[in-house]
């Protein structure tokens, strides 16, 4: 069977123009990331404005982390309870093996998408219309970087509270996986309080991940923000471009940190 060379022309002109602009993107994107690298080394000008956006960012997303974490501990105590009573009648190891994912992925990557859909799209909601009402152009006319003055606030104070935030949720989760252990299942709080699983190697990729998804979902929604062409519609593609660019982001450094982790820890 012949290939026609007509058709693989065809093919090749859009993928290499999805390619060209994946690339464009990425240098976007890396611009960006070390502006505002370079910017929080210098050190911030108003110090008001990183507290406010940890309000925005913490306070105003403990409550929806909470419940969410709090069901999610519950359904996977549940489950992982009854699968393991067809295997074996101990459920000893509930608690630990649960303590176990919960600080090494769970807490940190759900809580992480979580905020990638409300923090994210808030963050290229608001950079977004700055750009449609021409704001960012006056910053760039009196010699403001738009990254120093947008998203480097939100950058610290997104990395300071992803950890404030993943420990408070997953201590909720943790606490409603006990109680769903207590009733469903009969284990008694001393028992499902086990941190013997638990080592160094699992609290360090933990955190790592957490300081990893507070700066990637900063950046990647200030990014969508900056970029917003046309009126009040590209600032609704904008954000959708920010809740999906962040949660992909997200997912990949778990893929490489959780990679790394195992290398070196295990």
């Amino acid at each position: 069977m012949s290939t026609d060379p007509g058709s693989m022309e065809r093919l090749e002109g859009p993928l290499e123009a999805a390619a060209r602009t994946v690339l464009a993107d990425a240098r976007e994107l890396q611009g960006v990331f070390l502006r505002a690298l370079y910017w929080t080394a210098r050190g911030r000008r108003e110090p008001g404005e990183v507290a406010r956006q940890c309000y925005e960012v913490g306070y105003r997303s403990a409550f929806f982390l909470s419940v969410t974490m709090g069901f999610i501990g519950m359904i996977l105590v549940f489950q992982s309870g009854l699968q393991l009573l067809r295997v074996v009648p101990d459920l000893s190891q509930l608690g630990a093996t649960f303590l176990e994912l919960l600080v090494r992925d769970l807490g940190p990557t759900i809580s992480a998408m979580m905020l990638a859909t409300r923090v994210g799209a808030g963050i290229a909601a608001e950079i977004g219309s700055m750009v449609v009402t021409e704001q960012v152009d006056a910053l760039r006319m009196c010699g403001v970087d738009p990254v120093d003055h947008l998203v480097v606030p939100r950058f610290i104070a997104s990395m300071i509270m992803t950890v404030v935030l993943v420990m408070f949720s997953g201590l909720v989760s943790f606490a409603a996986g006990g109680a769903t252990a207590w009733f469903v299942f009969d284990v008694q709080p001393l028992t499902y309080a086990n941190f013997s699983l638990l080592d160094r190697g699992d609290l360090i990729t933990g955190l790592a991940k957490c300081f990893a998804y507070g700066a990637a979902i900063p950046i990647v929604s200030g990014w969508c923000g900056l970029t917003t062409r046309g009126g009040s519609e590209g600032v609704g593609s904008a954000t959708t471009s920010a809740v999906v660019n962040s949660s992909l982001a997200v997912i990949m450094l778990d893929l490489v940190i959780s990679g790394v982790g195992f290398v070196v820890f295990v």
